[in-house]
C-alpha cells in the first residue's frame, strides 16, 4: 500500500458542549468569586497551553503565576487604575511574558536542528525579540483557551506599565511582560453585555 492509498486520518470534532466552553459562551470576567484557585488547576492550565504551535517549536511564552496578596500588591502598582481592584480580587493572576533568549532552548525543543538555530540566533537580538513577541502572542491565545478548558474564567488585560512590571518581577532575566490575566471563578455580574462580532462578509474571503 502506498501513502496515497491510505485512508486519511480522521480527527475528532469538538462537541457542542466543548465549543460553548471554549468559544461561543466563553466570556471575559471582570469580577471573581471568593473561591481559591488551586496550584494543580494552574498546573493544568500550563499543561494544556504548552502544546500551542510556535515557529520552529521555539515556545517563547513564559508564565509567572501570582497568588499571594503581597505579589498582587507589587503587581497592581504598575497596572492602569481601572484594572487594580479586579486584579486584587482575582484568586490568581498570570503574568504572561516572552523569553528573548528562547533560542537557548532550541536544542531541547527542536533536536534535529537545535544547535544550528541556537547559533544562528545568538547575535540577533532584534530578530529574537520580534519572533518571541509574535509567537508568545500566538501562544497567549491558546493559554486563554486553556484557562477556559480548566473550568475557570480569564480576564486578560494589556493596561499596565510593561517596563515597571519587568523591573518588579523580571529584573536580571530575559523575560519581557506581554499580558496580565486574572484567573478565577466568575463573581457577581462578571461580564459586560455581549458585543457584536464582525460580519462574516467583512471578515472572510474565498479564493
Amino acid at each position: 500500500m502506498t501513502m496515497t492509498d491510505r485512508e486519511p486520518q480522521a480527527l475528532d470534532v469538538l462537541d457542542d458542549a466543548g465549543r460553548k466552553v471554549l468559544f461561543t459562551e466563553a466570556r471575559t470576567a471582570n469580577t471573581f468569586a471568593e473561591v481559591a484557585v488551586a496550584d494543580d488547576e494552574l498546573a493544568m492550565i500550563w499543561e494544556l497551553a504548552r502544546w500551542s504551535p510556535s515557529a520552529a517549536n521555539g515556545q517563547p511564552l513564559r508564565v509567572l503565576f501570582v497568588r499571594t496578596r503581597e505579589g498582587k500588591e507589587r503587581l497592581v502598582r504598575h497596572l492602569d487604575e481601572g484594572n487594580r481592584a479586579k486584579t486584587l480580587s482575582a484568586p490568581a493572576v498570570a503574568i504572561l511574558a516572552y523569553d528573548v533568549d528562547f533560542h537557548e532552548q532550541m536544542p531541547t525543543v527542536f533536536p534535529a536542528r537545535g544547535d544550528m538555530l541556537r547559533a544562528a540566533f545568538a547575535d540577533q537580538i532584534d530578530a529574537r525579540e520580534s519572533l518571541a513577541a509574535y509567537n508568545s502572542a500566538l501562544q497567549t491565545g491558546v493559554f486563554l483557551l486553556a484557562v477556559r478548558a480548566a473550568g475557570l474564567a480569564a480576564g486578560p488585560m494589556a493596561g499596565f506599565d510593561k517596563a515597571g512590571v519587568d523591573g518588579e518581577f523580571f529584573s536580571g532575566t530575559s523575560w519581557r511582560s506581554q499580558l496580565v490575566v486574572n484567573i478565577g471563578h466568575p463573581g457577581a455580574d462578571p461580564c459586560f453585555p455581549r458585543l457584536p462580532r464582525v460580519p462574516v462578509e467583512h471578515a472572510v474571503a474565498w479564493a
